[in-house]
Order: C-alpha cells, then sequence, then structure tokens
C-alpha cells in the first residue's frame, strides 16, 4: 500500500493544521479495521498500548493518546507491553474482552504483533499503529510513523560534519523492531560516503540506557582511541555519553542520538551530545486518536493505512526552542 507522507515544521501553528488534517483530510483508502465503526457518535474504551514508560517517548505518546481520547469523548485504559509479545497479546485480549471500541498500540514487534492485531479486528475493534509498523499491510486501520530514514539521514548528516574522519561505533536496537533496521541502514547511508570515517564496532543495545552504558564501557576499555558513536535511539545514546564521562573522554568522543527526548536535549544543551532526531511523538498519537474517533463515527479513517511524518534534526543552534517532543516558533 502506497505511503502517505506528511512533512511537518514544529510551530504550534503547523501542529494544530496537521491535527486537524489527521481528522478531515487524505484519501478513503485505509484498511477498514473490520466491521466496527460507523456508530455515528463518539464514546466508548480506547485502549492505548506501548511499551514501557520508563521511555520518555513512549511516556509522551501514552500521555498524549490518553488526553486526546479523553477531550473526543472517550474513555480510556494505558497500560505497557514492555517490548514482550506474550504480554502485548495479554492486553489486546483484555481490550477485546472490556469491549474497546478501538486499540492505539506502539507494537512489541513487526511480525510477533500482526496474530494479536488480526485477532482484535476480527472482533470488530480497529486498530491504529503508531511509531512502529507491522510486516503486514490490511490489518490495522492506520499505521502512523516518523519518517525514520529521512530523520536518521539527518542525524548522520549532523554526525559526519562534525565528525568528518576517525573511528566510531554504532549502537543499534531491538533487531524485532523495524525502526533498528531502518535508522541503521539510513545512518550507513550517509557514513559511508566518508571513507575516512571508520566504524569499528556495530553493538545493539536494545534501546537500553544500562544495556548500552556496559557496551560502550566495554569498547572504550579495548580502544580509548575512539572519536564517535552514533545511537538508534536517545536511551542508548545517553547511556554512551555517562560511559564516555566514566572514561574521562568527555570533549573527545562526538555522539549523537536519535528521538528527541527532553533529556537528550539537556545533553545538547550540556555539551554532551552533538544532535538528536526529533519524532514527534505527541502529533502522531493525537492523529491516531483522532483517526480513531473519525472510524468509530463514520466507519473509515479518511486517510492512507500508512502515513509518515518527517522528523527534524535538535542540535545546538534550537535546542532552546524545543517543547515536548517538538519545537516552538
Amino acid at each position: 500500500m502506497q505511503r502517505r507522507r506528511i512533512s511537518t515544521v514544529f510551530t504550534a501553528a503547523t501542529i494544530a493544521v496537521l491535527a486537524l488534517a489527521g481528522c478531515a483530510s487524505g484519501s478513503d483508502s485505509g484498511s477498514d479495521g473490520g466491521d466496527a465503526g460507523g456508530s455515528g457518535e463518539a464514546g466508548g474504551l480506547i485502549a492505548i498500548i506501548t511499551p514501557a514508560q520508563s521511555n520518555p517517548f513512549f511516556k509522551a505518546e501514552a500521555d498524549a493518546a490518553k488526553a486526546e481520547a479523553e477531550k473526543l469523548g472517550y474513555e480510556t485504559s494505558v497500560a505497557s507491553h514492555d517490548d514482550d509479545p506474550n504480554k502485548q497479546s495479554e492486553l489486546i485480549d483484555a481490550a477485546i474482552s472490556q469491549d474497546a471500541v478501538a486499540i492505539v498500540l506502539d507494537n512489541a514487534g513487526a511480525d510477533a504483533s500482526v496474530g494479536p492485531i488480526q485477532k482484535a479486528v476480527d472482533a470488530g475493534i480497529p486498530v491504529f499503529l503508531i511509531d512502529r509498523e507491522i510486516n503486514k499491510s490490511g490489518v490495522a486501520s492506520a499505521q502512523i510513523v516518523a519518517n525514520n530514514a529521512q530523520g536518521a539521514a539527518a542525524v548522520a548528516e549532523e554526525f559526519v560534519a562534525a565528525l568528518p574522519a576517525g573511528k566510531y561505533i554504532e549502537l543499534t536496537g531491538k533487531e524485532s523492531d523495524t525502526n533498528a533496521g531502518v535508522r541503521s541502514e539510513a545512518y550507513a547511508s550517509v557514513i559511508s560516503q566518508y571513507p575516512d570515517l571508520v566504524q569499528v564496532a556495530q553493538e545493539t543495545a536494545n534501546w537500553d540506557q544500562d544495556e548500552a552504558f556496559s557496551k560502550i564501557e566495554t569498547l572504550l576499555q579495548r580502544d580509548s582511541d575512539i572519536q564517535g558513536i552514533i545511537a538508534g535511539n536517545d536511551t542508548m545514546a545517553l547511556g554512551a555519553v555517562a560511559a564516555v564521562e566514566a572514561a574521562g573522554l568527555t570533549g573527545k568522543v562526538t555522539i549523537a542520538g536519535f528521538d528527541g527526548s527532553p533529556d537528550a536535549v539537556d545533553a545538547i544543551k550540556a555539551g554532551t551530545l552533538l544532535a538528536t532526531g526529533l519524532q514527534p511523538a505527541v502529533l502522531i498519537s493525537q492523529l491516531a486518536v483522532q483517526q480513531a474517533d473519525s472510524f468509530v463515527r463514520t466507519g473509515k479513517t479518511g486517510e492512507d493505512e500508512k502515513q509518515s511524518i518527517d522528523c527534524v534534526v535538535i542540535n545546538a543552534a534550537n535546542a532552546d526552542k524545543y517543547t515536548l517532543f517538538g519545537l516552538s516558533e
């Protein structure tokens, strides 16, 4: 299915326009998500399921989805699957048993999530995916994600501008998460154009800060002459920042991340992190709820199933304009 791409500039006015577009614009080619919907009025339970909300990105998207749903007249439940497909299945079963009118889901695996989502749809509950896609079209009513390839390439451009030569390490996310591979490939597409910038290690830290700290600590003990670290998310990037500091190398290693988390922006302001790629988590969650509301009331979303929203690089030049996963004017 053709992906609908939405380019965004993160101002309050633009977000308002895009939010309205999520309700009223676009084609009707999105999946119907089963026979549910078309009741003519809002109301009922929207189940919101995300990865662990100890990660500020996932907490922001859950909070935004909850607030938007309640504003539109729905009850909500919020839960975390902790990236455990079995727990995700249990939470989807619970939403089915509670007669939810829709599920907003940041899923626990591109392949492992297909079956549980299909089960919800077969029960008449449309599913609206945020942040992460699944490896099947025509099941979810919407798959709304940040343009990870565009955003990661932009971060890599920032990285090579600061470090055109030297040795660097890449930290990647969970292999089951399609975003991990997309970001890594986008990083490589840019960095590969700089033959004097040599990757000496590529390690997965599974999106985890403690694991990233441990991996970088070990790698720096093997080779203290590392000039750069690029990470697939901010949580891992901040683990790398801590490991570099523990090794006494702050200021000697260029580090970049991805997500646009508040802690990462604080690190940019402090000069310990070069840049991050801002994903509009709040906007994506709002759009998912608005499209769920449209489906409940009319039986369709008014949008293509696959929707992509551009990211923006946060660096020292614009960090002061940062809001929660957004930029002010």
